[in-house]
């Protein structure tokens, strides 16, 4: 495998810092969306009843490993090309020319492709690109699909004696809530 030898292997590396970066923004944007699910969460967990500290722990594991999972996705590609790159270069020429973009992926160089009717495409010209796969909604319009389309359901379970409990503590569950939700803002 070849080290670093020219400036274009550099910006490679560059684009996929800034793709990299662009990605944690998006990501940033995202977790203000898990306020509302935690409210309508939160709203559940007063009927049916669970833990304050076993809601919260679940709420702070769930935006974790979704926060995670988006912010993984790009490096994943990345390194799986370069992966494939790699190999491509021990066995040499003609071994490993095919990259699969089923699940998506990023092309950080000019890239030739064939288009139908014997065209040829030039992906990656300007910079780096990003390859989305398209899917099927139940309508049945055809377009990219987000990771973030699914809500988040939380159950907050609050057990009291009786009613005058449950008033005299509503300031130490909003504070366990708002923590809650900062940690979810911050990535935690």
């Amino acid at each position: 495998m070849a080290g670093l030898d020219d400036d274009k292997d550099l910006d490679d590396i560059r684009a996929t810092a800034d793709d990299l970066a662009r990605t944690f923004r998006e990501l940033k944007t995202l977790s203000g969306g898990f306020s509302s699910a935690l409210s309508s969460g939160l709203k559940a967990a007063v009927v049916e009843g669970k833990k304050l500290d076993t809601v919260m722990r679940e709420v702070a594991v769930a935006i974790s490993g979704k926060l995670l999972d988006q912010a993984l996705k790009p490096l994943t590609a990345t390194l799986a090309t370069g992966l494939a790159s790699g190999v491509a270069g021990v066995l040499g020429p003609g071994a490993g020319k095919v990259t699969p973009f089923a699940r998506g992926g990023v092309v950080a160089a000019p890239t030739y492709f064939p288009m139908g009717a014997g065209g040829t495409g030039l992906a990656g010209e300007a910079g780096a690109e990003a390859i989305l796969p398209l899917a099927r909604s139940p309508d049945g319009r055809l377009g990219v699909r987000t990771g973030a389309g699914g809500g988040v359901n939380v159950t907050f379970n609050v057990t009291t004696p009786d009613v005058d409990g449950f008033r005299r503590s509503k300031g130490q569950m909003a504070t366990m809530l708002a923590r809650a939700v900062g940690r979810g803002r911050r990535g935690l």
